[in-house]
Parts: structure tokens; sequence; C-alpha cells
């Protein structure tokens, strides 16, 4: 980055601004910076075969700045993900709250990373310097616990980052949100907030976690057979309350999953979780539980092809099988992407005989992201001179903008800004001086970005259109066609239709490598697509398909 005449902070996000995940930001003070988060986006069914989507880390690279440390604000995926790799291109401390720390560990743990990353626990009674960064941590209510928004304290005024959040004034673990910290922060004047824009499009106030404990009461007062209920395994609030409520009407609880298993161990070791005595039971024991005893908690909330809870639906599952009596819950909200999955395996678990209860038609689900007002109770608190919305799809941004210039912050004091964007604060005005390129990267297996769009939307023909493979075996002496082709197809058609396919488009082919007369080695190489789209069109003119061909020209 370029200096400027007038001191300035620059804040770069690099994923979270336009979108539901990727959360990262780069804060710049002349030639020191911090990272603040390092989420992963899940992919949606654009991207099949892609595990998660992480930021181009490549651009931190290229920046002249000294990265200071990555500093943390709560344990989820969308915040954490993208560590292990991030780790890969900057050699910084990690700082983050004490549960947060325990799942970061957990996570390194599998990427063999605890011996050689740097990591720092911290709490909200004690800030951290960083270069010319005074960083200080405020409780904030969401649906992980020690969830903290971050107030940064640079050389020309504070920049406050709410994280996720909600106003929530009966949380689980009595916590609450700091509001003495952010009344004092606004006494002594804030240049910027940056707030959480997730449910801005909800009007009143999002529900107390402690106000789902009459549902799962009545569930399971009512409740004569097995309780299934999947969530995601780092709610640990949510786990609380179903243990609490299972040892009240004296059931057993089987944590099912590997997340949610070692996700309970890590809360329980650092005393976020507390466990009733003698409730947890191996899920091998359950076959010896009385039905009406049983209470598990399952990961597979979002239809996971893989989770606990679809391998129990279909049968895969070494332990344990759904079954008729059994009451399935899912106490989470249907994230935008996997309904499709989220409603196949409910349809699955009825037709076993299951009665399954979701969000839409029972009360089972609370979000951890505030509403209308708690986001304005937020902005009024703070009292910034700059508002920049974050943490959302654009309509989101706007929306949350539009709310805070309805409020009284000036228009020109609002900024909607997106991914890349260089976000220039001075005393005197906010502005977006340039754009860097943030872009995405997919990760696939071990594969960091050796996907790119034209292999997806190969693989987006394929799934849809099927594949043809042509295979040809010509002279690389004289070019002369000793075999073939010979065509193979899969997810194009029926296997009894194949044949007769196939038999048409090899015919096709031939007539069209009589008219191209190739007579040496490279001629087959010019006409490789010819063969291409002859045998293309034959099928779409038959099927009214376009699938992938692939043709292999072997010369001996």
């Amino acid at each position: 980055m370029e200096n400027d005449q007038k001191p300035s902070i620059k804040v770069i996000p690099l994923g979270g601004l336009g979108e539901i995940g990727l959360n990262m930001m780069l804060i710049i003070w002349k030639d020191s910076a911090f990272i603040l988060d390092a989420g992963l986006m899940f992919p949606d069914d654009s991207m099949p075969g892609v595990d998660y989507v992480i930021q181009d880390l490549n651009v931190l690279t290229r920046i002249k700045q000294n990265i200071l440390g990555i500093v943390i604000t709560h344990a989820h995926e969308d915040h954490i993900g993208a560590l292990p790799y991030l780790l890969k291109k900057v050699n910084a401390p990690i700082y983050a709250t004490s549960l947060t720390m325990g799942f970061i560990e957990n996570k390194f743990e599998e990427f063999d990373l605890l011996t050689s990353s740097d990591r720092n626990v911290v709490t909200t009674a004690s800030p951290i310097q960083l270069g010319p960064f005074l960083i200080d941590f405020f409780a904030m209510c969401h649906s992980v616990p020690d969830a903290v928004g971050v107030a940064v304290e640079t050389p020309i005024g504070r920049l406050i980052f709410s994280g996720d959040f909600k106003i929530d004034l009966n949380p689980i673990d009595g916590k609450l949100c700091d509001f003495e910290k952010l009344r004092r922060y606004a006494q002594e004047g804030v240049l910027a907030l940056f707030s959480d824009s997730t449910n801005v499009e909800v009007p009143g106030h999002t529900r107390s976690e402690n106000s789902l404990r009459p549902s799962f009461e009545n569930i399971f007062a009512k409740a004569s057979g097995r309780i299934l209920i999947a969530t995601f395994a780092s709610n640990i609030h949510r786990l609380q309350q179903v243990l609490t409520v299972a040892k009240q009407f004296n059931r057993k609880v089987a944590l099912v999953g590997r997340s949610m298993a070692a996700n309970a161990r890590i809360a329980v070791d650092r005393g976020y979780l507390k466990v009733p005595e003698n409730i947890l039971v191996d899920m091998k024991e359950l076959e010896h539980i009385p039905d009406e005893k049983v209470t598990v908690l399952s990961t597979g909330s979002q239809g996971e092809p893989m989770s606990a809870l679809s391998l129990m639906a279909s049968e895969r599952h070494k332990y344990l099988k759904v079954k008729a009596g059994d009451t399935i819950i899912f106490s989470s909200r249907f994230i935008p992407g996997n309904e499709k999955a989220i409603n196949n395996i409910i349809n699955e678990l009825f037709s076993r005989g299951a009665n399954v209860l979701y969000e839409k038609i029972s009360d089972v689900h609370v979000s951890g992201h505030g509403r209308q007002e708690e986001l304005l109770d937020l902005l009024r608190l703070v009292s910034p001179k700059y508002f920049i919305p974050i943490h959302g799809e654009y309509r989101h941004l706007s929306r949350h903008a539009r709310l805070a210039i309805e409020e009284g912050i000036p228009e020109e004091n609002v900024l909607v800004a997106t991914n890349g964007d260089v976000i220039e604060i001075t005393p005197d005005g906010i502005a977006v001086r340039e754009q860097i390129d943030a872009g995405k990267v997919y990760v696939h297996g071990k594969g960091v970005g050796d996907i790119g769009r034209d292999v997806l939307r190969d693989r987006r023909t394929i799934s849809e259109m099927g594949m043809i493979t042509i295979f040809l075996v010509v002279s690389s002496h004289d070019g002369r066609l000793l075999s073939g082709p010979e065509l193979s197809s899969i997810g194009v058609t029926y296997d009894e239709i194949e044949p007769e396919l196939m038999g048409g488009a090899k015919k096709a082919i031939l007539e069209r490598i009589s008219d191209l007369h190739p007579t040496g080695p490279n001629d087959w190489e010019n006409v490789r697509d010819d063969i291409r789209l002859v045998a293309r069109r034959h099928v779409n003119r038959l099927l009214g398909r376009k699938p992938v061909v692939q043709t292999i020209i072997l010369q001996v």
C-alpha cells in the first residue's frame, strides 16, 4: 500500500462481505497490520465435489505490511476454518479466548500444527498490544460460548468489530454482552463500528436460548421412544440444554459424531459445559437401555451425507439405526444451500416411522444472530462516527446501512463495502480508495487451489449431462487408424440404450474422419476437436443433451 499524506487506517475485507461465511479482515496502520478472523465457507450446489472454500491467501504475500497477529472472535468454522491454510502463508501468533482456542487446537491437531503454531489465550479483562494497535475484547452472546467483539485503539481513533452476536438477556451461562464496556467506548469516542448483518432482514429481537427449555421439556414429556437431536457440535449451550432436560426426565445421553464428542470434551475440560453425573453412555451401550430412557445428540443437522444422522437414516451406521417410534429433532436452522439435502433426509426419516421436528413446524431452534432491534441497540449504544456493515450478502449489508442512516448517522459516513475494497478511514472521512483482488480458493481433499471455474463447470456438466470417452489407436509412422473409435459413457442414458446411441456416434465419427483424411500423427491432433463435436452433436440431436466428451488418441 502506498503511503498517504493524511494518516489513515486501512481495513481490507478478504471475505465475509457479500456472502455468508469466509470471514476475514486485514487492519493496517502504515507498515503494521493484523488479521481479524480466518473463516471458511461451505460449498453450494454450484461447487460439486468441493469440501469448502477459503480466501485466496496469496494476497497476503503481496502486501508490504508486517502482520503482527491473528485475532479470532469466536469458534465457528466461518471464523476459524481457514487458519491451517493461513499459517502456511503468515507466520504470526494467534489470539483467542479459551474455548475458541480449544476448538482451534483440536483442528490444529489434525493438521499437525500444534508444535509449530504460536497460540495465546486472551480474556476480556486484559487487552493486548500488537505494535500500534491496542486490542481490547468485550463479551458478546452468540450460539457458541466465549464469543467476543474487538475494540481496536489506533493512533487516530477506536474501531469496534462486533463479531457475530445477539443480545441475550437470559443466557444459558449467565454471561451477558458487556454493555458497560460498550458504553465506556462510546463515552471515549468510537471512530468506526463494523457490525454483523446476518439477521438484519428480521424485525424485532432474537429470542433467548433459554426460551427453548419449555419446548424441549414438552417434547421429552411426550416422547415414548428414543429422542435423537441433531444440532451443530459447536452449540455448547444447546448441548447443555439437552443434557439438563435429559437428566430431568431420567434419560441417558450418547454423543454421536466425532466433532460432537470432541467439542463436548473440550467444553467440559475448559469449564463451559456441565455434564450431570452418570448421564453419558457410549453409543454401543444403547441397545441395552430401554428406548424411553435414551437420548442421542448427533451431528448431521444440515443433511451432510456422511454425518452420523445420515448414516443412521440410511442404515449405514455401525451401531445405530433410525426406527419407528423415534423422535428426531433438527435443532438448527436450514442454512441456505442445504435445504434440499435436509429435506431429503427428513423424508427418509419419516419413511422409517420416525416423528421429525424442525424449525418450520416446531419450537426447536433460536438464532445466534441479533435481529433489527438488537442491531439498532448496538448502534445506539456505541454511537460511532462511521458505520460499516459486515457479515452478510449484499442485500443484508445494504439493509443494515439503511438502518444506520435512518437512525441518524450521516449517509456520507456509512459505507457498504465488498471483499477486496481498501477502506480508508481518517478523522475527516471514510472511502474506498482502491480495490485488490480478493479471490476464492476451492479445497477438495488434499488439493488446495487446484480446482478452478473450468473444472467446476465440467463437474456440473458431467453431473447433469454425463460424459463420453472416445478412444482411438493410430500409427505413429503413417497416421493410419489401427483401432477404434471405441466409445463408452457414464451418466448419459440407460445401459440398454447406450449400444445404439454409441453405435450411431461411432458411425458419425468414422464418416467425419474419412472426410478429413488425417495422414500423419500431427493431423490426428488437429481433428481431435472435430471428433469431439461430432459425438456431442449426435447425442444432442437424439437426446437433447450436451455431455462432456473426452477424446483419447494413442499413437503406437
